[in-house]
């Protein structure tokens, strides 16, 4: 189920941002600090594509897709270092109760995701297909 879900959510994004530079990777390393790479689920850049497999400067979106194995309080200090870093836009989604939440100051269950730069919304039906 989670494999599911990050390829509809790399396609509706790669599709809805295409004209808008938007630039989606899975996996990608993130180099948080020298001694702490996290890799997100999903990464989105913007304006520029991300280069090499490892990047040192935070992405556009950081999406993280709960997995049954995950513990949440492992999952909310990831999306908090995020945070943190600099990642404008941190989302958790969990396909296993098909809810949605932003991180913000704390995790917030929200209808849609959001990104007012671009103008976009994702609804459940996109996120999770």
């Amino acid at each position: 189920m989670h494999s599911k879900t990050q390829a509809q959510l790399i396609v509706v994004l790669a599709a809805r941002g295409k004209s808008q530079h938007v630039f989606v990777r899975p996996d990608l390393r993130l180099k948080i600090r020298p001694t702490l790479i996290l890799i997100p689920d999903i990464t989105v850049f913007r304006p520029d594509e991300p280069e090499g497999r490892c990047r040192g400067t935070p992405p556009f979106i950081a999406i993280e897709i709960l997995s049954l194995d995950d513990k949440l309080s492992d999952v909310r200090d990831k999306l908090e270092t995020y945070r943190t870093w600099g990642v404008p836009h941190v989302w958790l989604v969990d396909p296993h109760s098909r809810r949605m939440y932003t991180c913000d100051h704390g995790l917030m269950e929200v209808e849609t995701l959001q990104i007012p730069e671009l103008g976009l919304t994702l609804t459940p039906a996109e996120v999770f297909g």
